[in-house]
Parts: structure tokens; C-alpha cells; sequence
């Protein structure tokens, strides 16, 4: 029986592997393999498994050998967050139903039988919810929301990276957050108390471009009085971010490529080596692979700065992340500017129904529209944009009194009538009155339009309405939105009146 826990092999910030077994001799023949393998093991008896297993942070995982006892089991249950193998147990389908037991090891023991196991610990640890290390709410930028895969997997990623030294390239479309990520891996570092000095290579000129990034001495150039510190140096201790790293001309990526290299670098009209240490991270919306065919990118700068890649994804890869986005963006705008909207369900589901070619920008930029033109009301999918209406929805028309309506008829279609029917007096005409600037000869010529006998006013108007409606329609192919503009109404308006009218497209 082995009376004290015996280290065989332990290293330092490793997570280790704890061999619980009574069996000595069994014990060495484990030890063997685990060496050989070249993992980390410390082994100790069943009774001192729960000591041993007070500080489960340094786990990797427990491997419970022969007869295990009823407190091993309890053991198994108590300590979710460890995976357990098994080798060599008796009554082994009494415990596999436990979720963090992971495999069993059959005799004899064999190396491919144990790395695959071992594998799979790794990956339950990789799996579990992170405590420590977790994103929270304050570190996240707000383009970073998100529930849905594609940004689980790119926040994953962003922890993985951030504590290391590693160069990282972030590929995606504009608009979807790639300066975000940047910002995220350099708060999330140990550099994050330094500086974040962003640069975009693509909206400098070429021949600026040099002095921008490693700063110049006086009189090196027309025009430099002084001398001036580059981005390089601003960035000392931190995290540089090279924006558009697609458009950097070539002879800038010769001289990037030496300073990733030798970690050195002078500035433009001086002879002074200066030390670089900063830690780059850069992005782009092309395809550097395609541009390494092309000639249009140096191959060697690539790998230089493709260590650790990660791609965001487009907002139509992610549109369940819509709804998040849009609370986390409105609280934004009305921390800035102190007013809100809100959207229905209906305009939701219609703006999860777009393209989004401009990704989580086009998002923003439409929020701040909806702001400007409904502050603090409420948003349906009528009042969004036309290009974002992908679901029908019936307009709302407020049911006014019949005279009301008749009235807004007449200013529609004529635009300067009054009438006045104050009198049921069979004896008394009704007076239209006609504004001040119509001349006579127009009184006279619309007078005689009026038959001696008279007409039903509303019908007459309707009848103008649905000709006209009718009219503008056939001129535009039926294309609902041109119609409207034609009309001087609102494509809703004329959805309305269409329906109203049960006017249709004619069947070819």
C-alpha cells in the first residue's frame, strides 16, 4: 500500500495527472507509460485522493485504477469540473454514467490507448465554463455581443491569445469589429496598462507612410522641424494595431518585415537603432493568400503576422446576435445623446431578415437614423427604411370622422380647397371657396365642370383617387415605392389606398 503521496513527475504550472491506486506494482506499470509519454503524474492512494484533489485547478485529470471503493465514487460526483479515467475497475458501468468520466483504459496499457485519452481531458477542460479568465461585460466591446457560435468561437479565441506574446491577424468584411478584437486582446494582456496605438495603413500615402510608423529626426525631409516620434515608439510596452495591412505599398512591408524580424528599427534620416517592443496585432477585409499569388504581398510578411488568425464573422452569419446588438447600441446612443427607440417584434424580425452588406456599422448607422427621425417612440416596420421592410405589415390608419376625412381627401388631391357645409338648409348651396391667388377665368373654367343637376362629391373624388392611383401605378411598371413618390404620399399610404381600392397588378 503506498502511504504517501509519491511525485514521479511534476513541473511547475502544469496541470498534472493524479494516479489513485493501492497497488504498487500496478502503480509503476502506469508510471512507465505516463513517462513515456511524457505527461505529468503524481500517484497516491484512494484514502488521500480527496486531499490531493482540494486544489482541482492543477488536475488534468484523476485516473482511478482496481478496486475502486464507494468513496471514490462519491469522489467522481463531487468534482464535475475533473475528468476521470478508468483502468482496470471492476463494476466500471456503475460509474461511466457519470458525465465527467471520460473513458476507460483496458490491460494491457498501450501509448495510443492513453494519448487518446488524455486528448479528450484536454478537451473537457477546454469545454467547461471559464471563471477566472471568463469575458465580462466590461471588458467586452459592445460589437463583440453576441450568443450565437461564430462569436463564441472568436471570444474563445481572443482569451486564448491575449495573455501570449503572438503576432495576430483578424480577417473579416469592414464593419464587422476587427478594431474591437484588436482592443480586446490588447485589454485582456499584460500590456493592457500601456498603450493602443492604431494605425491604418490604407488612408496614409505611401510616401508618409515610413515616417508615420517609426517617427523622423529634424531635418530628415522638407518640412521636419522637429523630431518626431513614430507610431512604433508611441506603442512602446503595447499593442500596435495595422489596420488595412492589405494596402501597405511593398517597400513598407520590406521594412515591417525586418522590424518583426530583428525587433529594431531607426527612424527615417537616422542612423540610432531603437528597440521595438510591441506587440502587433493586424487586420484586413482581403484575401492575403490571394494577393501572395498575385505578387501584391510578400509571402514571408504574411507568415510573420499570420501566427495566430482569427476571422470574425459577417453580421448575416450571426443574425440571432441581431437582437443583442440592438439593445447594447441603443443604450450606447442613449448614453450619448439621451434618447432612445424601440422596435417591435415585427421590426426586428424584419431587420433579421436582411442582407447587412455593411455588417454591424450598417447596424449602428440605421439605429442613429431611427433616432433622428422617431426619438423616443416606437419603431414598426413601416417607419424602417424601405430596403429594410422584409415583412408585410398593414399600416395603421387612424379611423377619423367622416367630414375629416373628406377633407384630408380634398387637400390631397387639390391642395388649396376649402368647403363649408355648417348649414343643412335645403335652400342654401354648399360654397366652395377658392384661395385668393386662383384668378377668375380658372373660377369660371372649374365651375363649369360642376353639372347643372350637381354630383356626390365623395364619389367624384374617390373615382379622381383611383384613376390617378391607377394612372401613376401602369406608369411605373406597378412598382409601389416610385408610384407613391410620383403621388406625393408614402409608400404605406398607397399600400392602403391600393387595398382599400382592391386595385391589383393585371395578369400577363
Amino acid at each position: 500500500m503506498i502511504d504517501n503521496p509519491v511525485v514521479t513527475s511534476v513541473v511547475t504550472g502544469h496541470k498534472q495527472i493524479l494516479v489513485v491506486d493501492n497497488d504498487a506494482g500496478r502503480s509503476q506499470q502506469l508510471s512507465t507509460v505516463l513517462a513515456f509519454v511524457g505527461e505529468h503524474f503524481v500517484h497516491c492512494s484512494q484514502e488521500q485522493a480527496i486531499e490531493n484533489l482540494a486544489d482541482s485547478s492543477r488536475i488534468l485529470t484523476v485516473i482511478l485504477t482496481g478496486n475502486v471503493s464507494k468513496d471514490c465514487s462519491a469522489l467522481i460526483k463531487v468534482n464535475p469540473s475533473v475528468p476521470f479515467i478508468l483502468h482496470d475497475v471492476l463494476d466500471a458501468n456503475e460509474l461511466v454514467i457519470n458525465v465527467n468520466v471520460i473513458g476507460t483504459l483496458a490491460a494491457p496499457l498501450n501509448y495510443a490507448q492513453l494519448t487518446e485519452q488524455i486528448h479528450h481531458c484536454h478537451q473537457y477542460h477546454n469545454k467547461l465554463p471559464r471563471k477566472s479568465s471568463k469575458l465580462n461585460s466590461s471588458a467586452l466591446f459592445r460589437s463583440l455581443v453576441g450568443s450565437s457560435e461564430p462569436m463564441a468561437q472568436v471570444r474563445f479565441l481572443i482569451e486564448q491569445v491575449a495573455k501570449t506574446p503572438a503576432s495576430v491577424l483578424v480577417l473579416g468584411e469592414s464593419g464587422t469589429g476587427k478594431e474591437v478584437i484588436a482592443r480586446n486582446i490588447h485589454n485582456l494582456s499584460d500590456r493592457a496598462k500601456e498603450a493602443f496605438v492604431p494605425v491604418n495603413c490604407g488612408a496614409i500615402p505611401a510616401e508618409l507612410l515610413e515616417s508615420e510608423l517609426f517617427g523622423h529626426e529634424k531635418g530628415a525631409f522638407t518640412g521636419a522641424i522637429s523630431t518626431r516620434k513614430g507610431r512604433f515608439e508611441l506603442a512602446e510596452g503595447g499593442t500596435l494595431f495595422l489596420d488595412e495591412i492589405g494596402d501597405m505599398p511593398q517597400p513598407m512591408q520590406v521594412k515591417l518585415l525586418r522590424v518583426l524580424q530583428e525587433r529594431t528599427f531607426e527612424r527615417v534620416g537616422g542612423s540610432k537603432s531603437i528597440k521595438a517592443n510591441v506587440r502587433i496585432v493586424a487586420a484586413t477585409h482581403q484575401d492575403l493568400e490571394e494577393m501572395i499569388k498575385e505578387g501584391s504581398f510578400r509571402e514571408d510578411l504574411f507568415y510573420r503576422l499570420n501566427v495566430f488568425p482569427i476571422d470574425t464573422p459577417a453580421l448575416r452569419e450571426r443574425k440571432e446576435d441581431i437582437p443583442l446588438l440592438l439593445q447594447e447600441l441603443l443604450t450606447r446612443f442613449e448614453h450619448e445623446q439621451n434618447k432612445t427607440v424601440r422596435f417591435t417584434e415585427k421590426a426586428i424580425e424584419s431587420l433579421m431578415e436582411h442582407p447587412w452588406p455593411g455588417n454591424v456599422r450598417e447596424l449602428s448607422n440605421l439605429i442613429e437614423r431611427m433616432l433622428i427621425m422617431y426619438g423616443d417612440q416606437i419603431v414598426d416596420v413601416t417607419e424602417l427604411p424601405y430596403k429594410y421592410q422584409h415583412i408585410d405589415v398593414q399600416a395603421y390608419n387612424p379611423e377619423y370622422p367622416e367630414e375629416l376625412q373628406e377633407h384630408d381627401v380634398i387637400n390631397e388631391l387639390f391642395g388649396g380647397f376649402d368647403y363649408d357645409d355648417e348649414s343643412d338648409d335645403d335652400n342654401e348651396q354648399n360654397e366652395l371657396t377658392v384661395e385668393s391667388d386662383v384668378n377668375g377665368a380658372q373660377n369660371s373654367a372649374n365651375a363649369a365642370l360642376l353639372p347643372s343637376d350637381g354630383l356626390n362629391l365623395k364619389e367624384h373624388l374617390a373615382d379622381l383617387e383611383v384613376s390617378l392611383i391607377i394612372q401613376s401605378l401602369s406608369k411605373h411598371d406597378y412598382v409601389v415605392a416610385r408610384a407613391a413618390e410620383t403621388l406625393g404620399m408614402r409608400r404605406t399610404t398607397l399600400v392602403e389606398k391600393m387595398r382599400k381600392y382592391d386595385l391589383h397588378k393585371p395578369s400577363e
